[in-house]
């Protein structure tokens, strides 16, 4: 499964099962198969990115995050992090599976 995140300010960002998963559950929202982020929930979605994302470059595996081979989380949030601040500075919506 692939999840395609889309929006009216950014290119789509696709993303395998996974990696979307891990995102979304990160923002607190249900990893379905569809799903919307609205303006006011995006400046704490990317601030929890932003936090697991330095949680993961320190190495702190207490904290919940795990370890991913290959590329790591920063590089694949980074597409989606600035989906969701154009976003939230326009006042739309992100969504998945629509």
């Amino acid at each position: 499964m692939l999840y395609k995140f889309k929006s009216k300010d950014a290119g789509n960002v696709i993303m395998l099962e996974p990696n979307g998963r891990r995102v979304l559950e990160i923002i607190g929202k249900d990893a379905g198969p569809q799903g919307i982020i609205l303006p006011e929930q995006m400046p704490a979605a990317i601030k929890a990115l932003e936090v697991a994302i330095a949680l993961e470059e320190s190495g702190d595996q207490e904290a919940g995050v795990a370890s991913v081979e290959g590329l790591g989380l920063r590089q694949r949030a980074m597409p989606f992090i600035d989906m969701l601040q154009r976003n939230y500075k326009s006042g739309h919506e992100v969504v998945w599976g629509v």
